[in-house]
């Protein structure tokens, strides 16, 4: 799987990211559309993680996912 078909399946995938990281919301996950500079950028803010943090934790994510 890569990005291009996480990005097709993301009102499938929104709920695992809000299991992943429930302090992102609603109005976030519709913002991000499968987007994942969106989706780190995202939870570096809500985490207060570096940008290396939040991208590593969205790849192994990612790795798990697919």
């Amino acid at each position: 799987m890569n990005w291009d078909v996480l990005k097709g399946n993301w009102k499938q995938a929104k709920g695992k990211v809000k299991q992943q990281w429930g302090k992102l919301t609603d109005d976030d996950l519709e913002i991000i559309e499968g987007k994942r500079d969106e989706l780190i950028g995202r939870i570096q803010e809500r985490y207060g993680l570096t940008r290396d943090e939040a991208a590593k934790q969205v790849d192994d994510f990612y790795s798990r996912a697919a």
